[in-house]
């Protein structure tokens, strides 16, 4: 979602690059153009204002490092007061094994019954059951979703079918949790396509009867400054303890993320980052912030390879290649590994300097493409590839649904790739070879 801001920052840097020193005077249109981004991004313009005062403030006033240029020192500072923006401290959800609930509100839309599944699959990760409440008893598919959610992560699920108060389901539901030994309540609430007074006193009474521990307030960041203003509204009425922002692999241009935090005074826990119940990541200022200025985010990678890779699996193939041993069997093998960790354009984008390439726009379609015609190969055919012949080929391509040529493209390059693998042994006394 951060595309077009991150390319402007490139930009801007880029130009920064060769300042001799830094003044009041040539800093004014480097400080102008981020000003322009931060807008076009559609952060609040109190937002924007004080973010450009504060880099001027601090660019002026810190003396250049001998061991960096001006240029670097500015990407220095801007990258300080992004973290600043977006910092609030924040207590992270609590893993303890004692009963607790947790509360989530938000308008309608915005992705409150996706993510209390998304919440609870993230708390059973870590060893808690959970429990999750249908207590929105407006919208005619809600029980619904949420049942069909929780059947698919194995959560305990609670309503009372044709109950019309929320209030009712609520307290069953607490009894009903206690009595199981449920750690954690996970209550999905009702939502209205506007805020409206109705609608707060629903969710009043609601966190009245439960305490929950947490009440998360969840926003679509499609909506830019218009989730900044509806979180205001429902903060003055309810004791909210941190946000949610769903759609964070949308097209939003990134101004909710970037004004949220100041503008509220809430902090962000969680981001969601697609439709599968584990797309969703812990939020880290500094990590959104090395994204957003196109810097990558290694960390948060490297977590997300360590959470699905398996160690075994890629230590077989790191072995293999170092032996000149990586066949098409490998190939697939590794292949899902690293699907199992999201879109490819997704991961390609933590990488440093990748937004800088532009749009990074990779079709997920080609890639089944190239699963279905290695799993149309027999298991000879993928050790050795050198056999496929014209006859073998029509054959694995008929059986992928595929053409020939489309075959053939996948044969070359995997061939290109293993000479070079062929190389790494002998590179390896020079270079260590990274394990996956």
């Amino acid at each position: 979602m951060f595309d077009m801001i991150s390319q402007r920052f490139q930009k801007i840097f880029r130009d920064l690059r060769g300042m001799g020193k830094i003044t009041e005077k040539n800093i004014q249109d480097p400080l102008r153009e981020i000003r322009k981004a931060l807008l076009e991004a559609d952060v609040n313009y109190k937002v924007a204002k004080q973010f450009i005062e504060s880099v001027k403030s601090r660019s002026l006033g810190e003396k250049v490092l001998m061991s960096v240029t001006p240029g670097q020192q500015i990407v220095k500072i801007v990258f300080d007061e992004m973290v600043s923006l977006m910092n609030q401290e924040k207590g992270d959800l609590s893993l303890s094994l004692n009963f607790s609930s947790l509360m989530l509100v938000g308008l309608q839309g915005s992705g409150k019954t996706t993510t209390a599944g998304k919440i609870s699959r993230f708390l059973q990760s870590h060893k808690l059951s959970t429990m999750m409440v249908a207590a929105d008893t407006k919208r005619l598919a809600a029980r619904a979703q949420l049942k069909t959610i929780a059947e698919k992560i194995g959560s305990d699920y609670f309503t009372i079918e044709n109950e019309e108060s929320p209030a009712v389901i609520i307290n069953a539901a607490k009894e009903a949790a206690r009595m199981k030994g449920i750690n954690r309540l996970i209550v999905d609430t009702a939502g209205r396509l506007h805020v409206d007074q109705e609608l707060m006193k629903e969710l009043q009474e609601i966190q009245k009867i439960l305490q929950p521990e947490e009440v998360l307030f969840v926003a679509d960041s499609t909506t830019g400054q218009d989730a900044v203003n509806i979180c205001r509204e429902f903060s003055s009425s309810l004791t909210l303890t941190g946000i949610v922002l769903t759609k964070m692999d949308g097209d939003a241009r990134g101004g909710a993320a970037l004004s949220m935090t100041f503008t509220t005074g809430k902090s962000i826990n969680f981001v969601g980052i697609g439709e599968k119940m584990d797309d969703f990541e812990a939020f880290y200022p500094d990590r959104m912030a090395s994204r957003i200025l196109g810097m990558g985010d290694i960390v948060s990678l490297v977590e997300k390879a360590q959470k699905t890779i398996d160690e075994k699996t890629a230590k077989d193939i790191e072995e293999k290649i170092k032996r000149a041993r990586f066949d098409l069997n490998d190939f697939l093998v590794s292949f899902s590994q690293i699907r199992k960790m999201g879109p490819i354009g997704n991961l390609m984008k933590m990488m440093p300097g990748m937004n800088a390439l532009g749009n990074i726009d990779i079709d997920e379609k080609e890639l089944s493409h190239i699963e279905a015609l290695i799993k149309s190969m027999t298991v000879r055919e993928r050790t050795h590839p050198e056999i496929i012949d014209g006859s073998r080929k029509k054959r694995i391509a008929q059986g992928a649904g595929r053409s020939v040529q489309e075959l053939n493209s996948l044969l070359k390059r995997f061939s290109l790739m293993r000479k070079m693998m062929k190389n790494m042994p002998k590179m390896g006394k020079h270079l260590k070879i990274p394990a996956f």
